[in-house]
């Protein structure tokens, strides 16, 4: 089977803000940013999308407006730190976290094991038995996840996986 993985076009915050599940708006750029992707994908693609805006304004464009959300396809989600400045986070929080990102909770939201059980659970449930190419239009995290899963790469190294803004990875699955 076919996946393409496409992450959703640069936001609207600024660097270095921790924005995860917090629904924001993409720069104003984008327009042209999605016919470059969309120049990327098959044709006949059966899409998928993270509900938030970000992703779903980019899966309208692609799919011309005939795809699913699902929301646990949705970004990491960063409980006390959505919308805080990663370098204002205190680092008696931050510190546990960054030590074993995979493992610990950010407080009142999500480990990245907690987001892979989310995704597993996701290709799991609709990914089954698909003849058509698959795209799915997503988040970093999401995506660094799949890949993760699909490469057999331990999730501790899954930031090896450079995901930009916009990319498109093509992957073939069994």
């Amino acid at each position: 089977m076919e996946i393409y993985l496409v992450r959703h076009t640069e936001t609207v915050c600024e660097k270095g803000i921790c924005y995860g599940q917090s629904d924001v708006g993409l720069r104003e750029d984008y327009r042209q940013l999605f016919a470059d992707i969309k120049a990327q994908l098959p044709s006949n693609a059966v899409y998928y999308s993270s509900p938030l805006q970000r992703c779903t304004l980019l899966a309208d464009y692609l799919s011309g407006s005939n795809y699913s959300t699902d929301a646990r396809l949705m970004e990491m989600h960063f409980g006390d730190w959505e919308l805080q400045k990663w370098d204002l986070i205190a680092p008696e929080e931050l510190n546990p976290w960054m030590e074993d990102f995979v493992n610990v909770p950010v407080p009142n939201g999500e480990s990245f094991v907690d987001l892979h059980a989310r995704v597993l659970d996701f290709i799991e449930t609709e990914l089954q038995n698909r003849s058509q190419p698959i795209v799915i239009v997503t988040h970093a995290g999401v995506i660094r996840s799949l890949l993760c899963k699909i490469t057999n790469l331990p999730l501790a190294e899954a930031f090896t996986n450079k995901v930009d803004f916009g990319q498109v990875i093509r992957v073939e699955v069994n």
